[in-house]
This record gives structure tokens, C-alpha cells and sequence, in this order.
């Protein structure tokens, strides 16, 4: 089994926040993670020093290598700290490792 992730934290979230499946929009101050394993990617977020993680709508999502998670998880970063809000761009593929736009 092959697998990787990432965390970014100290992400301070755009007007339009992260969308959750348990508790709708967060904002504020985030940490994102990504976790790559089996040809999915999950995404979770968390108010930065928070125990609680709360995943991300649109998550998991197909992703076909560690390569291509990495720039997923970069591009939901770019997206939570942009101002339109953030939310996975739900059961789709990551082709040719380029994520598509949250």
C-alpha cells in the first residue's frame, strides 16, 4: 500500500471560508490536510491548533498518484485563502497531476 500526506497550517481562510460536511463553513485561522493512499485523496481541515478535523465537502476524491495529490493539496490551499471559499471539487479524476480548481 502506497500512501502519502501533506499538512499546511496557518492558512488564514479567504471571505468565503471551507466547506464541511459536518459542521458547513469554518474560517479563520486553518490547517489543511491531505492524505493520498490507494488512488484517493482526502481532504481535512481544522481551526490551526484545534483536535477536531472536519472533512472537507468533495472529499475523497480520485486522484491517480502521489504526484498529483501533492498539487491537489496545493491548489485546495491557493482556494482557502482565496476569497470565493473553498470545497472539493467533489468524485472526479486528477489527470496528468494537475489538480482541477476548487
Amino acid at each position: 500500500m502506497t500512501w502519502a500526506s501533506w499538512t499546511t497550517t496557518g492558512i488564514y481562510a479567504g471571505a468565503g471560508g471551507v466547506l464541511t460536511e459536518e459542521v458547513g463553513v469554518i474560517g479563520g485561522d486553518l490547517t489543511v490536510h491531505t492524505t493520498w493512499s490507494d488512488g484517493q485523496a482526502e481532504i481535512a481541515v481544522q481551526f490551526s491548533g484545534a483536535s477536531d478535523w472536519y472533512t472537507m465537502v468533495g472529499s475523497p476524491i480520485s486522484c491517480p498518484s502521489e504526484e498529483a495529490s501533492r498539487t491537489l493539496h496545493q491548489s485546495i490551499v491557493e482556494a482557502v485563502r482565496g476569497e470565493d471559499g473553498a470545497a472539493g471539487p467533489g468524485p472526479v479524476s486528477v489527470n496528468e497531476g494537475m489538480a482541477p480548481p476548487a
